[in-house]
């Protein structure tokens, strides 16, 4: 039997990595790297899988909120960046025989109708115990709950998918 599908919410700064540069990229897929948070890391090495579904995160901007969706193409892989001495995610310490670091390659399934900014989300009842809510919690990649996943699509005004 297939592993059920779970739910996501993965942030990026727009001026980094937008949701319209991912759907202007090739096949609308990218490697999602550079994550260098060990929590975060153990959900892409253990725990995100090929179908699972993503909310896209703009963070570090006014107004931070989902840009649109996303699902995992490819699971957990070593990061290739963190080999990579040119690159800005280098860590010199990670060792190609046990990577310190790890991806996964996702693509843009749907824009939003609307983009939902963080306030909008507070104001949902419905949404009170999204990670993304919680005060202090930072994370790149957090889990979402299905509920919460059909709560956000309505609110982006898209049809709920399972």
């Amino acid at each position: 039997m297939p592993p059920k599908r779970r739910y996501w919410l993965f942030k990026s700064e727009p001026d980094a990595f937008s949701f319209d540069d991912l759907w202007k990229a090739k096949k609308r897929t990218t490697l999602w790297d550079g994550v260098r948070n060990y929590q975060a890391r153990n959900l892409l090495r253990d725990d995100v899988q090929v179908g699972d579904g993503v909310l896209y995160y703009h963070s570090s901007c006014q107004p931070p909120g989902v840009a649109g969706i996303a699902e995992v193409v490819r699971a957990g892989y070593p990061d290739p960046t963190q080999f990579d001495p040119a690159d800005a995610h280098h860590d010199p310490k990670s060792d190609p025989g046990d990577p310190r670091w790890y991806a996964v390659d996702i693509r843009a399934v749907a824009r939003g109708g609307r983009f939902v900014p963080l306030e909008e989300l507070r104001g949902e009842r419905r949404l009170a115990d999204m990670g993304v809510l919680r005060r202090g919690n930072r994370l790149s990649v957090q889990p979402v709950s299905a509920a919460e996943w059909k709560v956000v699509l309505g609110l982006l005004g898209l049809p709920s998918r399972s």
